[in-house]
């Protein structure tokens, strides 16, 4: 996705973090619920938080797109120091979102991927472009367990467009979002000129 291991430059306001840490805040706790000095609230409330760590407990470990060949290790990625969503450092591997939903989870899941490697090496989300909708990626967890997606649609993002679309969800459904580079390389500013996402949906 970079040239010579360059960082994914899709932008990440600051809006978008904000917003993905009201959604985890919301996420972990309890809805409706009310401070008491009595055990009984207190142990529901911890009860819920365990019942929704138990629901997060697995990870991504695999990506496998079978009609473009991908199947990935997953590593896990989150702000690089520009503040923008970090890549993966294995041009083979896929990078998952980390301070997002895990693939599976109510969102949007993002994972990044590298095109275009240097010195020729082929890399995990080159052919990301072949994808069309109907065509199906796989998440393979930590348990063993896998999910499968189905693409919804293709979209590219010119420099300073905004992205906002790619991590944030308010469906109430499970999606997986995959990021590459595309375009043209600028030599000045040492990355790709547009952003290709891959939206899919939970089957």
């Amino acid at each position: 996705m970079f040239k010579e291991n360059k960082q994914f430059s899709l932008g990440i306001v600051v809006f978008a973090g904000l917003a993905l840490s009201v959604a985890l805040l919301f996420y972990f706790v309890p809805q409706n619920s009310t401070v008491h000095t009595d055990s009984a609230p207190l142990t529901v409330a911890t009860t819920t938080l365990y019942k929704q760590e138990e629901l997060r407990s697995s990870l991504p470990v695999r990506l496998k797109i079978p009609v473009i060949n991908v199947d990935s290790v997953v590593e896990y990625t989150g702000f690089a120091s520009n503040g923008i969503m970090d890549v993966p450092k294995n041009p083979d591997d896929a990078a998952w979102f980390k301070f997002g939903p895990r693939p599976g989870e109510n969102g949007s899941a993002v994972m990044a991927g590298h095109y275009g490697w240097n010195s020729g090496r082929a890399a995990a989300f080159d052919n990301l472009y072949k994808l069309r909708k109907g065509d199906k990626l796989y998440i393979e967890d930590d348990k063993g367990s896998v999910i499968s997606f189905v693409v919804r649609e293709t979209r590219r993002y010119g420099p300073g467009g905004d992205d906002s679309y790619v991590f944030s969800s308010s469906d109430g459904k499970s999606h997986l979002n995959l990021i590459t580079c595309e375009g043209d390389w600028d030599k000045v500013s040492k990355s790709y000129s547009e952003r290709l996402v891959i939206f899919a949906d939970k089957e």
